[in-house]
């Protein structure tokens, strides 16, 4: 209808706020799903330091000394006691089962092995295929019983003769006490904003196509594409803007996360991100001209970008095409220059490049969509009314049900897009940032104030160490800083004056390495070369002065050493970053897009046919004959996800197809019922998409694979469940991944096939109260 106000932004900004106002599904997007991301993340984080880890236990001596490190284990922080496995197999069984995320065996003869030096071992087996709680009940077990060994009596720890050792003293920088919501949720709220801010501009301008008049937004706008586009997404800049500052509030006001650099700069930083993103989302649309099916390109491009932005997985050990693709992300510039300044603190001159680089990228982009708008104006597309169909039979027998849902998924672009071809899509292109698996040639500054042979030795072990790589010698730690903070290394080990001559006398050296955690895998890594690199030395120190029988080089170890501790990683032995996170993260995708898919049937239907096409597909023997056309249709991509992809990139695969597809169906059917019974609440094909594609992210960190379910509120994890996911990838990835049986994974098996029957009587239900409130 004709606008009463003068053509110009502002009556384009009026118009936009005021379809905001009424369109529910658009109100609900761009303030309810990012606030609800916001305090489902916020909670999820609030235990921000990990602590009482499921851990086993098997004591095979049973004496004096093995009691005390049961004691140490069970008093150190990050873990607790809560199986006492009589044997290996037992305790394995409660790692795969999940009763535990870490096992240390105690071997029989313990004490007197200790006694009599002959250096037993004891091993910490840890499930690094959940890889931070797998990790942090490594260290913490590694510490405990380090720290026993440490407080065995004289009497236990054999001979006193040791060379000078070298000891590695590490200065965390950044994030000293290892908060893992400064780290991770300072990354994950922009990357789930992002995502709405482009899915949010795609249905305004999508919309136009469709359910609005093109024709009025540039007759509102005076023919200027430029007012049009402008005025358009104005609003949205401003709500967002809003939002981001409630993040903001939540990492710093709610967390009490110092900010340490320059807040201009980020401010600026987070209006670009925004402007990038709103224009993307425009873009797409104004691409295809297809609001469904520019809002699933709009959620291909921004879902997998938190991996190709370097959060948790860095961009240095990315291949080619990750970088290339991450380059051309707004996001992974901001998320750099974010840490950069809010975590490190680094001069405002070091964030110069990423700054540059967000501002062009969203120069082009808009420039991009302008440049489109203005395109498609002169030739503009007409609005037609869909005529609803004919409702058909009152009732649907199951084949029916089932011929009529393949033909309609099959005919529809967007439900044929979400359910068979992103699958496909996000195979080949969510792993990429992952592929390389292992952080290699890190580079690291030394500074050598000591310029002796030790001193040399120590340079040439830390650049033989694959993890490590000697990038800078800088004569001072003040230069050494600044390549720290210039990212041109990520650790810095000082060899003090005077190191050869301590250790030749005896007494030891004590070198400094500041490793900067801004980054926990890089941080990790980067501390784990550079002990082993001086461990290496150390060790070959020690062996020079050795009799040729080995006997004094034993008898140095029995003094200094008297237990060898052995950690032994499970399931992912690489500590391959891919081969954890790409499988649960399948996972989750083959949830996200047929539930999206699903649910766009269903908007489909009542599109079609309106409240009649809705009660028609609420019938029983309707409801199942649909599930079991969506379960054919999703069977190859979950073989291609969970069987092939898994093999093609080299991730660990179990031989288990008869317990995969078990598990299989039943997830399948429970997202499927699920979709149907939110899929009949909606009147258009698009909210689906609208609705459920940001929350993918703050839904992976509840399955307890990425954060351990003990840092989960109980609360929260108990409504988790509720979720197909929750249950569905916890089974899968133990199952493929890790070996177990169905007999391990039963609980979540049976939690299953409950929430598939619960979904099915909802979706019976909630269809036929839906048509009834409309009718």
């Amino acid at each position: 209808m004709p606008t009463p106000h003068r053509p110009g932004i502002v009556s384009v900004a009026m118009r936009e706020i005021t379809w905001i106002w009424r369109d529910k599904v658009a109100l609900l997007l761009v303030v309810g799903i990012p606030l609800l991301a916001f305090a489902l993340l916020a909670a999820t984080f609030s235990n921000a330091v990990i602590r009482n880890l499921h851990v086993d236990v098997v004591d095979h001596d049973r004496s004096r000394t093995s009691m005390t490190f049961v004691h140490a284990i069970s008093a150190a922080p990050g873990v607790n006691v809560d199986v006492r496995s009589e044997d290996l197999y037992q305790a394995m069984h409660a790692v795969r089962s999940g009763k535990a995320i870490a096992a240390v065996y105690l071997p029989k003869d313990l004490e007197s092995d200790i006694l009599g030096g002959r250096r037993p071992r004891i091993v910490i087996f840890s499930n690094k295929q959940f890889f931070t709680p797998g990790n942090v009940a490594s260290g913490a077990l590694q510490g405990a019983v380090s720290a026993a060994v440490a407080d065995l009596p004289p009497g236990l720890r054999g001979t006193s003769f040791q060379p000078g050792p070298l000891i590695v003293e590490q200065y965390v920088l950044t994030n000293p006490a290892m908060n893992y919501a400064q780290f991770l949720l300072r990354a994950i709220l922009p990357t789930v904003l992002h995502i709405v801010v482009a899915i949010a501009a795609g249905y305004a301008v999508g919309s136009e196509f469709g359910s609005r008049s093109m024709s009025e937004w540039l007759s509102t706008a005076g023919g200027s594409s430029l007012t049009a586009l402008v005025g358009k997404l104005a609003p949205y800049f401003i709500i967002f803007l809003l939002i981001m500052a409630v993040g903001l509030g939540i990492i710093h006001g709610l967390y009490e996360i110092p900010f340490r650099g320059n807040a201009a700069l980020v401010g600026v930083s987070a209006c670009l991100l925004i402007i990038a993103y709103l224009s993307i989302g425009a873009l797409l649309q104004l691409l295809v001209r297809n609001l469904a099916f520019g809002l699933s390109l709009t959620g291909i491009v921004c879902s997998p970008a938190f991996g190709y932005a370097g959060v948790g997985f860095p961009v240095l050990a990315m291949g080619a095409f990750a970088r290339g693709w991450g380059a051309l992300l707004p996001l992974r510039w901001y998320i750099q220059l974010l840490f950069d300044q809010a975590a490190r603190g680094v001069p405002a001159q070091d964030s110069a490049m990423p700054f540059m680089m967000l501002g062009g990228l969203a120069f082009v982009y808009f420039g991009l969509a302008l440049m489109r708008l203005r395109s498609v104006s002169r030739r503009p597309m007409p609005n037609p009314a869909e005529a609803p169909a004919p409702p058909g039979p009152a009732r649907i027998g199951l084949v029916r049900a089932f011929t009529d849902e393949y033909g309609r998924i099959l005919r529809d672009r967007g439900a044929f897009s979400l359910i068979v071809l992103a699958p496909i899509i996000y195979g080949v292109f969510y792993p990429q940032p992952y592929l390389g698996q292992l952080i290699k040639n890190v580079p690291i500054a030394v500074v050598d104030d000591d310029r002796s042979n030790v001193s040399l030795t120590i340079l040439q072990a830390l650049d033989a160490h694959e993890t490590l790589e000697v990038a800078v010698r800088p004569t001072t730690l003040a230069e050494a800083q600044m390549a720290l903070a210039g990212r041109e290394v990520f650790g810095i080990l000082g060899i003090p004056a005077g190191t050869e001559r301590d250790v030749l006398k005896g007494g030891g050296a004590r070198l400094p390495a500041f490793v900067d955690s801004t980054y926990f895998l890089l941080y990790n890594r980067t501390l784990q070369g550079i002990q082993e690199a001086v461990g290496a030395v150390r060790a070959d120190l020690a062996a020079r002065s050795a009799r040729p029988d080995g006997s004094l080089y034993r008898a140095a170890l029995a003094g200094s050493a008297p237990v060898e501790i052995l950690n032994q990683p499970l399931f992912n032995p690489t500590g391959g970053y891919g081969s954890y996170i790409v499988p649960a993260a399948f996972v989750l995708i083959l949830q996200q897009t047929l539930l999206m898919g699903v649910a766009t049937v269903g908007g489909v239907a009542f599109e079609g046919g309106g409240h009649a096409a809705l009660r028609n597909r609420s019938a029983l023997t309707a409801v199942i004959g649909q599930s079991l056309a969506h379960l054919l249709l999703s069977l190859p991509g979950y073989a291609l996800f969970l069987v092939v992809l898994p093999r093609v990139y080299g991730f660990s695969a179990s031989d288990r197809v008869f317990e995969i597809l078990a598990l299989s169906i039943p997830f399948i059917l429970s997202v499927s019922l699920l979709g149907q019974f939110v899929g009949g609440w909606f009147k258009r094909r698009e909210t689906a998409v609208l609705l459920f594609i940001a929350i993918s992210l703050p839904l992976f960190f509840l399955v307890g694979v990425a954060w351990p379910p003990e840092a989960i509120p109980p609360v929260l994890r108990a409504a988790s469940v509720i979720l197909p996911s929750t249950s569905g990838i916890d089974a899968l990835v133990r199952v493929n991944q890790m070996g177990a049986s169905l007999f391990d994974v039963f609980d979540d098996w049976m939690r299953l096939w409950a929430l598939a029957g619960a979904y099915a009587i909802l979706a019976v239900a909630g269809a036929r109260i839906a048509t009834a409130r409309r009718a």
